[in-house]
């Protein structure tokens, strides 16, 4: 087994980490929801978010439920939950959301490996850890669409044939220009949360009025 530790992003990454192993670990955690658990045949990264790394969470989490209320499009949010392809991999985004698939799940308290749809939404902050592992893992679940913030830029990333692939346009809330959400989240830590939220659903309503 190889380990790599990186104390300045609070990540742990291990290899040659047995399916038992990692669900193991998922049991022995889950009293300590901060740590978030990716694994992928074999590779397992280990980390804990940073406050930085929450607050942009939050935020685009907000931006997609302000989207849904204004276009009257119903979701599901499930946050942080952790979705499996049995003995292959596993992943906890840091948000997700169900559009599309939202009567399959609706209602349900436990979530069976390779039995339940794949979230139509996954929000990933790369602020402080890359999400390549975390790409790999929800390709291999099908989760159709990743929006990324870096710190830097906003992008939508969408699942084709060779994997996830830039796109200028949501599947889940077209004709709207998404790319501008970047101008919104360069604000974050300036402005405050409810008034940069209040912002940005005037934006959407000027968008769809």
């Amino acid at each position: 087994m190889a380990t790599t530790v990186n104390s300045a992003v609070e990540k742990v990454q291990l290899s040659g980490i047995s399916w038992q192993t990692y669900e193991a670990l998922l049991s022995e955690l889950s009293s300590h929801r901060r740590l978030r658990l990716t694994y992928n045949q074999g590779n397992l990264e280990i980390m804990v978010p940073s406050p930085e790394h929450e607050r942009y969470k939050e935020v685009i989490g907000r931006f997609v439920e302000t989207l849904a209320e204004e276009l009257a499009i119903r979701i599901e949010p499930l946050d942080s939950t952790t979705f499996q392809r049995l003995g292959r991999s596993g992943a906890e985004p840091d948000k997700c959301f169900y559009v599309k698939n939202i009567d399959k799940i609706k209602g349900k308290k436990r979530f069976q490996p390779n039995e339940e749809p794949a979230p139509d939404l996954v929000v990933e902050i790369d602020i402080t850890s890359s999400s390549e592992q975390r790409f790999a893992v929800y390709q291999d679940l099908g989760v159709p669409e990743v929006w990324v913030y870096n710190g830097k830029s906003f992008q939508i990333m969408q699942l084709q044939t060779d994997g996830y692939v830039v796109v200028h346009e949501s599947s889940i809330f077209p004709n709207l220009p998404l790319d501008e959400i970047d101008n919104f989240l360069q604000q974050v830590g300036d402005v405050d949360y409810l008034e940069l939220v209040k912002t940005f659903r005037h934006w959407v309503k000027n968008q769809i009025d």
